[in-house]
């Protein structure tokens, strides 16, 4: 079992910048990737941003070259580095782990909010 928590999310202004952390405990070793989802109200989730094991990311278009995924292993942390934010980020960013053949873990969410 791997527990998620996300902080950093809040209120920014258009322009603004913040980073978003997702501390994972419990089985970590055997995590093979991790990202982020932001869903907005009325709107599907959407996936942000993936890291895995060997350091590859992949981002949506709607976010490359604004956000970092990053993730620290010696702290257990998975980031992501958000820049030059819009309204249109507005959601709530929730994190994920995936390990091989178990289910995905979920952490419970951070709202970001970004007001024009």
């Amino acid at each position: 079992q791997v527990q998620l928590v996300e902080s950093g999310g809040g209120l920014v202004q258009a322009g603004g910048s913040l980073r978003l952390s997702c501390a994972a405990s419990g089985i970590i070793f055997s995590i093979n990737a991790m990202g982020w989802y932001r869903q907005a109200p009325g709107k599907q989730r959407e996936l942000v941003a993936t890291i895995v094991s060997g350091g590859r990311t992949n981002y949506a278009d709607s976010v490359k070259g604004r956000f970092t995924i990053s993730r620290d292993n010696a702290k257990n942390t998975l980031y992501l580095q958000m820049h030059n934010l819009r309204p249109e980020d507005t959601a709530v960013y929730s994190c994920y782990a995936d390990r091989s053949i178990y289910p995905r873990s979920w952490g419970q969410g951070t709202q970001v909010t970004v007001s024009s």
